[in-house]
Parts: C-alpha cells; sequence; structure tokens
C-alpha cells in the first residue's frame, strides 16, 4: 500500500518544517500538505525553505493545497469569494512552482463557503472560473487540480461526491480543462452520510486521490468503524491506482501503530 502522510495534521507536535523527516524516519516516503505559509504568495525565502526541508528529508511530495484562507477560523477556500478571487489567482503560480521543482502534480482547491450577501450563483460562476485558471496553471506541468466534499464546515456548499462532481462537469464543459479530478476523502464523505461504496463503484477509476481518517472522531485507521480497508481494496479494483492521504488527528507516537500491525 502507497501511503503519502498528511504533515498538516499529522505530526503536529513538531514544527511544521521537521514533520517531511520525521514521517521519513516513520517509515514513510511520501507526504502531502495543506497551504503551508501564511499568505498566497509567500517570500522567495519561506518557499526555500519549505521545499529544502521536503527535499532533505528524502521524502515526495504528492500533493499541496492552494491556500484555502484562515482554515483554524472557519474559511475553506478562496477560489469562489469575489473579495479574494485576486489572492486565489496569485496563488496559482506560486503552488505551480513548488509542484515543478518537487515533482508533485496534484493540487487540491478548496472551493469555498458561502458568503452573506452573495449569491449562489455569482459565486458558482466565480469558482467554476477560478477553477479552470488553477486548471490552466498546473496543465504546465503535467498536474492535476483536486475538488473534495468536505464535512463540518455548514456554509461549505459541496458536501455529497455529487457535488463536487457537478462543479467538475461544469468546468469541463466551460473550459475544457480534463485535469480536474475528484478527491475522494472518505471520513468527509462518510460524516456527511454518502454511500461511498456505491460512489466507488461508479467513480474509482475517476478519483484523483483518495484521504483517509476513520469516524467517529477523525482518527487513525481501527479507532472508529469505517471499512476504510475494504474500501480502498475495492478502489483499487476498479482502477485507482494513486497514494492514501493519511489526513487524521493522532498523537505522533501511537499515529502509525495501525501500520506497522497492518
Amino acid at each position: 500500500m502507497t501511503y503519502t502522510v498528511n504533515c498538516s495534521i499529522l505530526l503536529t507536535e513538531l514544527p511544521l518544517l521537521e514533520r517531511p523527516a520525521a514521517a521519513k524516519t516513520a517509515g514513510f516516503d511520501a507526504v502531502e500538505f495543506w497551504w503551508p505559509f501564511e499568505t498566497s504568495v509567500p517570500t522567495d525565502v519561506e518557499v526555500a525553505r519549505f521545499e529544502n526541508a521536503i527535499a532533505d528529508a528524502g521524502v515526495q511530495l504528492t500533493g499541496l493545497n492552494f491556500n484555502a484562507g484562515d482554515m483554524p477560523g472557519g474559511d475553506r477556500g478562496l477560489l469562489s469569494w469575489p473579495a479574494h478571487s485576486t489572492e486565489f489567482q496569485d496563488n496559482i503560480d506560486v503552488v505551480a512552482g513548488i509542484g515543478e521543482r518537487l515533482g508533485c502534480k496534484a493540487f487540491n482547491a478548496l472551493y469555498g463557503n458561502r458568503i452573506d450577501g452573495e449569491s449562489a450563483e455569482r459565486q458558482d460562476a466565480l469558482g467554476a472560473e477560478n477553477l479552470a485558471k488553477a486548471a490552466a496553471g498546473v496543465a504546465r506541468i503535467g498536474g492535476t487540480v483536486l475538488l473534495e466534499s468536505v464535512s463540518g464546515a455548514p456554509n461549505y456548499p459541496l458536501l455529497k461526491a455529487r457535488d463536487a462532481l457537478d462543479v467538475i462537469a461544469r468546468v469541463r464543459t466551460e473550459s475544457g480543462a480534463e485535469n480536474i479530478r475528484f478527491l475522494a476523502d472518505f471520513y468527509h464523505l462518510a460524516v456527511n452520510g454518502e454511500d461511498i461504496a456505491a460512489v466507488i463503484e461508479k467513480h474509482a477509476q475517476d478519483f484523483g486521490h483518495i484521504q483517509i481518517a476513520d469516524s467517529p472522531g477523525r482518527g487513525a485507521p481501527g479507532t472508529g468503524q469505517l471499512p476504510l480497508g475494504e474500501w480502498i481494496a475495492r478502489s483499487r479494483a476498479l482502477g485507482y491506482e494513486g497514494y492514501i492521504g493519511l489526513e487524521y488527528k493522532e498523537p505522533a507516537e501511537t499515529a502509525f501503530s495501525w501500520a506497522i500491525r497492518a
């Protein structure tokens, strides 16, 4: 099984730039991150430190989020927010640059919460436009934009797989972009009441990425009740060939005990 450690939610006892090396020490060769900077356009020094931490650790960066705003404060993406559209667009070249230098090909774009005073129609039109721009921006390095359904954010409009897949279909129709795919986060989908087995049967071959956490609790596999192993195995059987992102909450000392046992 090819796992990639999400170093934005795991190993958080350590400073962010020490986490890739810790993942390597734990036996993993791949990592992924949410946006690791405070701004959409960080300084060259900040970018170099991040890139060096990954290169020096000897791990592959397999996934990187576009800037999603103030995540601890409740933000879940900038691309459908009229007031932050330019900020998102400025982020595209930075993301693509990091991807090019580190060989990363997958880039997660959180859609953005609904905003008071803005119509859903306007936000969705802007979201489709900015997703198309993101897809064009990473296409030059052979990259793919990922779009996911999210739980725990009441104003986030993409809750079920169909919600995200409909946005992807709209972007493809309106722009011709083919390098945008569904990120199947089994935890978020389960919390939102999705029939994950049915989604896998219909769409596994089209998944751009899979992320896992158990439920309830968003802990490590085996701490909850989700049949994660079965879902992963079925996705593989139906054509999914990518990484499995470990995006759960667990103290560092026990974060990977399940994998060692497995």
